[in-house]
């Protein structure tokens, strides 16, 4: 009967180090998802896409908007 319970304290271990694991990768995703949107800044007043610089969203800008004036905050870059 020994080596019943050891078998059942073996399986209660591993799912406590499963859960364990889990909630620390659920926790990386996390803050890898709040890093990527706080680089995200640029908001394009037409399609509502986000760059991270001022490059970027002219780049995009010439390219996807041609017809659209420039903004005023692009005219510098």
């Amino acid at each position: 009967m020994a080596r019943g319970q050891q078998k059942i304290q073996s399986q209660q271990k591993a799912q406590a180090k499963q859960a364990a694991a889990k909630k620390q990768a659920g926790h990386n995703l996390k803050e890898q998802k709040k890093a990527a949107a706080a680089g995200l800044s640029y908001n394009c007043d037409i399609c509502k896409s986000q760059m991270p610089d001022p490059k970027t969203y002219k780049q995009h800008f010439e390219s996807k908007h041609p017809k659209n004036p420039l903004p005023e905050a692009l005219k510098d870059v």
